[in-house]
């Protein structure tokens, strides 16, 4: 879709905003379970489990009732349009609950339509139907959930990155993973999809802050593109290079010399004055070597947040039959979406030290880039010089 421009943005913004204030004062007013809950209940296991009610939601939804209910009221008017058109095998229309509550189970189960619709009583093709509606209107409700920080929020993040890892003006680290597909060899232009470890794919870059919430996202891009290539191709790079992003305050160095916001990223990707890769030599200096431990202490939770990602909408892990690449990254970007929605509405602070798995990518070589810009060379230099003499 092309990009929304004057009056129009502001209107969509203002909707956005509006309908987010609604969706949230519903959600702090924390309404318990109710009968629609329990219908549920029993049209999925025929019985009201044992086990406790929110421990219940959570294992089938994958969010808190209270991250549920505000999506419900987030996306009420788009999921609600034809309200007397989809119900149960029974005969029974689904409300607005119900709705949600398909279209998640389809992208958190990682099961086929078939199998979502025989688990709550609907036939297939509503679920298919349910499922984009919910896509459609996250896109419409939901996009400010997922947005580059402001200069006050970026402030934080930088504090946070540099109070437990030591480094000091760091912004977030990129990473990318690949959404696997199963494709046929005769299908047009499929071997653009084919990647370095002869799987199809397309390709989800992130950047990441230390609460595990995506600030930045570019997907769509086949998997036979490099990570250094999807980067360059993507919007992230343009405003960097231009200077308009990671613009904000500096960090004196040692030397009296500044250094700006930057992000880190792994050997797979170049070296900029804005992203800041680890040495690859092997006889390290001591400051190398310094920045190189803070640097792999940072980075790791890209991917375990990537890995806790795909694992909680499975519907992106494992292989897709045949997916249609248009809709692909758009329910992709609704994931990352929902992503975020469940970290702004936890009660309580993400826990870095918790035990996620970080195998985002199984059986996925590590890539490598040897493209090093001399500005990037100076900073990053210069920063690890700082980081010894503090």
């Amino acid at each position: 879709m092309p990009p929304l421009r004057g009056a129009k943005r502001r209107r969509k913004a203002a909707l956005e905003k509006k309908a987010a204030a609604v969706a949230m004062a519903s959600a702090a007013a924390g309404d318990p379970p109710g009968d629609w809950w329990e219908a549920f209940c029993i049209r999925m296991s025929g019985t009201l489990s044992s086990i406790e009610d929110a421990q219940r939601f959570e294992s089938i939804f994958k969010m808190p009732r209270r991250a549920f209910d505000y999506v419900c009221n987030l996306v009420r008017d788009e999921m609600m349009v034809r309200s007397c058109s989809y119900t149960f095998l029974d005969g029974t229309v689904l409300c607005l609950e119900d709705r949600v509550a398909i279209a998640l189970r389809r992208l958190n189960s990682g099961g086929s339509l078939v199998t979502v619709g025989s688990s709550v009583g609907v036939n297939h093709s509503t679920v298919s139907l349910i499922t984009w509606r919910f896509i459609e209107a996250m896109e419409e409700r939901a996009s400010h959930h997922l947005r580059w920080p402001d200069s006050i929020e970026m402030e934080k993040i930088k504090s946070k990155f540099e109070k437990i890892h030591g480094l000091p003006n760091c912004c977030g680290v990129v990473d990318t993973t690949h959404i696997t597909m199963c494709l046929s060899s005769a299908e047009p232009n499929c071997k653009v999809w084919l990647d370095q470890e002869k799987n199809y794919s397309m390709v989800l870059q992130a950047v990441v802050d230390l609460d595990t919430k995506f600030t930045d996202i570019v997907t769509g891009w086949p998997g036979s593109m490099k990570e250094s290539s999807i980067l360059h191709s993507s919007g992230l790079f343009k405003l960097c290079e231009k200077g308009e992003r990671l613009n904000g305050s500096k960090l004196k160095v040692s030397d009296g010399s500044e250094i700006g916001e930057y992000l880190i990223g792994d050997s797979g990707y170049p070296l900029l004055p804005w992203l800041l890769t680890p040495y690859q030599e092997k006889d390290l200096t001591e400051s190398s070597a310094e920045f190189n431990i803070r640097h792999s202490s940072a980075r790791t939770v890209a991917p375990r947040t990537l890995a806790k990602f795909k694992d909680t909408w499975k519907f992106l892990q494992g292989e897709m039959w045949r997916p249609d690449k248009h809709k692909l990254p758009r329910i992709i970007h609704v994931c990352c979406l929902l992503h975020n929605i469940i970290i702004d509405l936890q009660e309580t602070a993400v826990d870095e030290a918790q035990a996620w798995p970080s195998d985002h990518d199984a059986k996925y070589r590590q890539q490598v880039c040897q493209l090093a810009d001399e500005n990037g060379v100076r900073v990053r230099d210069k920063l690890s010089q700082h980081l010894i003499s503090k």
